[in-house]
């Protein structure tokens, strides 16, 4: 098992100093080169430091201390820096950019555009690229989730039935459209639910939960909000569930549940213009 991982951050320590650098590991079974340029100042040898691994432009070993915007086997949105004849170019936040094959573009990808792309290691090369094709990463063969339970979710693709997501970096969701009750883009990570585990371990997601939790995280958040903007939200019973959505991110029912709770407990007032915060309760 290697003592150096590719693609991941490592936490390692200091074996020795040479004119390019520090070199971490351990030099009798495997080190990398931390150059002078990304080295914390004044780090002394034995000293302790945790860095990420890639390979640079001449394919070798390298490490950084700059911070990756994806690391292995993860998905992320990155920005498409450069297209050549040989593939595209993402920016990951590190000196030399990310390459993306053209065979593992799902669509031709285009300087400026914002991707959503999955970080691996090519096994003949050795080299960490990036692939737009989602799919063949995913799986719910064997779930590793179950009904009820707080996840997270990547915004992935739009579809007649609501929002496609990826699930805790290893499965495949859908959010229906009358669950969308925020604004959401692709690329966005959310705290999100398992609703419902259908045939063929298909996931139905929602970003609120239901039943009893959902009155108590949504009076939470309008709590919140209702700090946030002062003591005052524009909004009453009569308000669309529009507006409701774009101040809240809930549904117009989640949000009547919610300011009951506030209500019965006395401590918002409800007036013909909108909801105020009375004096602050230690319950909420």
């Amino acid at each position: 098992m290697p003592l150096i991982h590719v693609g991941e951050y490592n936490t390692l320590t200091v074996s020795r100093k040479t004119p390019q650098g520090l070199y971490l590991g351990n030099p009798e079974v495997e080190e990398v080169l931390l150059p002078w340029k990304y080295a914390p100042a004044n780090t002394l040898p034995d000293t302790t430091l945790r860095v990420f691994v890639y390979l640079d432009s001449e394919d070798r070993l390298i490490a950084t201390t700059q911070e990756p915007k994806i690391t292995l086997h993860r998905f992320a949105l990155l920005e498409v820096k450069d297209v050549t004849q040989h593939g595209a170019f993402l920016d990951w936040g590190l000196d030399k950019d990310l390459f993306v094959p053209f065979r593992e573009q799902l669509r031709k990808m285009e300087k400026g555009q914002h991707c959503l792309v999955y970080l691996y290691l090519d096994e003949e090369s050795e080299r960490l690229a990036a692939s737009s094709r989602l799919n063949r990463f995913l799986s719910n063969n064997e779930l590793s989730v179950k009904e009820g339970e707080e996840v997270e979710a990547i915004m992935w693709e739009p579809t007649e039935l609501g929002m496609k997501v990826i699930v805790n970096q290893r499965h495949k969701g859908l959010i229906y459209h009358n669950e969308l009750h925020a604004q959401v883009r692709i690329g966005d990570v959310r705290r999100a639910y398992i609703r419902r585990i259908r045939e063929e371990n298909k996931l139905d997601v929602a970003l609120q939960l239901t039943g009893y939790k959902s009155v108590v995280t949504g009076a939470g958040k309008l709590l919140q909000t209702l700090r946030d903007h002062g003591g005052y939200l524009p909004l009453t019973d009569n308000s669309d569930p529009a507006e409701i959505s774009k101040l809240l991110e809930m549904s117009k029912k989640t949000f009547k549940k919610a300011v009951g709770a506030l209500y019965k407990e006395r401590i918002i007032r409800l007036e013909a213009n909108g909801i105020y915060l009375n004096e602050p309760h230690e319950r909420w």
